[in-house]
């Protein structure tokens, strides 16, 4: 009978496990919808290209290197990762299966490289994106995620990252940043004296639809990473961590959207979608400790917070076509130095520390892979590619092709 019980709740476990992984993976619509909804319809087909390549890329160089660099061989508290092997047998006393644990990390890589996608969007060479991909997903968020999820120096000093803020939002935007400033913003984008001019996405409902898969896809995000669900102690941790998460997501489109309106004298859909973005990434650093209200009070800093970064982030001109800098990055970060106000566990200066090195870490070895990349087969497009869209010149296709009127000479 008890080993009975012991195979239901491993079954249990790993379907739970498996079913978040599957969210999460639903996220990737989310991104892809949210993004080709952001750009101009000249470059759909390009974007959506990218979301669905750098899906499979990472799936496959997580398989190929990336799980073992993270998580196989390593030791505790260490900085250089073993290489270790390929993935082995199931482990010893493991409450679920090592092939759905596989599965639920690896569609956490894709999230990370999803967020690089929307900031270089528009202007940057499709392969050279996809050459960039194969370094984040095999190598450089494999080795930031062995120090902290695998065990490596930052968790034994302390750091804490529930699901991800830093490990994978703001990991992401520090890639996507160095991306952007060897890049250059879009042509037109930025006057001579220093005035902005707004470059509206092409398509609202799209943007809706992905800003609504991605907040249905974060409750296996941030309730997958509970692990388990097979007693009560942790169905009732997972409902808690469902329950902050909605409630942090919502006060950051309430919010965003009555600053627009404060602000600006209009509501802004836009800012709002990213407002909701805005509050999931910040409370996934730690979706259990606080309390429902205290949830709803991150979401709602995090909504105001996400309008005046992206704000600034154009004042100084760094062009992100859908604020992924902003909401991965700046709420990411205000995601991990929020969690010491309900977590006794953590500390400001731990997780100021974690978050430094991750940034820091990834940020370089970023710029470095882009830099050669630009080097050698040159990341941005021409000016032609640029003015006429990518989806001709990358893809041959266009994404809306009854309102093509003219095309470019081949």
């Amino acid at each position: 009978m008890e080993n009975t019980v012991i195979e239901l709740r491993f079954a249990l476990d790993t379907f739970y496990f498996l079913m978040s992984g599957v969210l999460v993976m639903w996220m990737a619509a989310g991104f892809a919808m949210l993004e080709a909804g952001l750009v101009r319809s000249k470059n759909t087909t390009e974007i959506l290209t990218k979301n669905v390549a750098l899906y499979a890329i990472a799936c496959t160089m997580y398989l190929l290197v990336g799980y073992n660099i993270m998580y196989v061989d390593n030791a505790e508290g260490g900085i250089i990762p073993s290489f270790g092997a390929l993935i082995g047998s199931q482990a010893d006393g493991a409450d679920h299966s090592l092939e759905s644990d596989f599965f639920f990390q690896v569609v956490f890589v894709a999230t990370a490289m999803s967020i690089v996608s929307g900031a270089v969007a528009e202007r940057m060479k499709l392969w050279a994106f996809l050459a960039f991909s194969v370094a984040l997903t095999g190598v450089i968020y494999p080795i930031e995620g062995y120090w902290t999820w695998g065990g490596g120096f930052l968790s034994a000093a302390g750091f804490s990252d529930f699901a991800g803020s830093g490990i994978v939002h703001m990991a992401g935007a520090a890639a996507a940043l160095s991306a952007v400033l060897l890049l250059g913003a879009r042509r037109g984008k930025y006057g001579k004296n220093g005035e902005v001019h707004p470059i509206p996405g092409s398509n609202m409902p799209l943007a809706t639809l992905g800003t609504f898969i991605l907040w249905m896809g974060w409750f296996g995000f941030n309730g997958g990473s509970q692990l388990m669900v097979s007693d009560a102690e942790n169905a009732t941790a997972v409902g808690k961590i469902f329950l902050n998460t909605n409630a942090a997501a919502a006060t950051g489109a309430i919010f965003a959207l009555v600053v627009t309106k404060v602000k600006w004298g209009k509501a802004d859909l836009t800012m709002m979608l990213n407002g909701a973005l805005a509050g999931l990434v910040a409370i996934t650093a730690d979706p259990l400790s606080p309390s429902p209200l205290f949830a709803a009070l991150i979401g709602v800093v995090a909504g105001g917070l996400v309008v005046f970064s992206i704000v600034g982030f154009d004042k100084i001109k760094i062009d992100d076509p859908v604020g992924a800098i902003s909401v991965h990055g700046v709420c990411g970060l205000f995601g991990l130095m929020v969690v010491p106000f309900s977590n006794a566990e953590t500390s400001f200066t731990a997780q100021l520390f974690g978050a430094a090195v991750i940034f820091g870490f990834v940020f370089i070895a970023s710029f470095i892979v882009w830099a050669i990349l630009k080097q050698t087969m040159g990341i941005r497009v021409t000016e032609e590619e640029e003015m006429t869209g990518m989806d001709i010149h990358d893809c041959g296709v266009d994404a809306y092709p009854e309102f093509v009127t003219v095309r470019p000479s081949r």
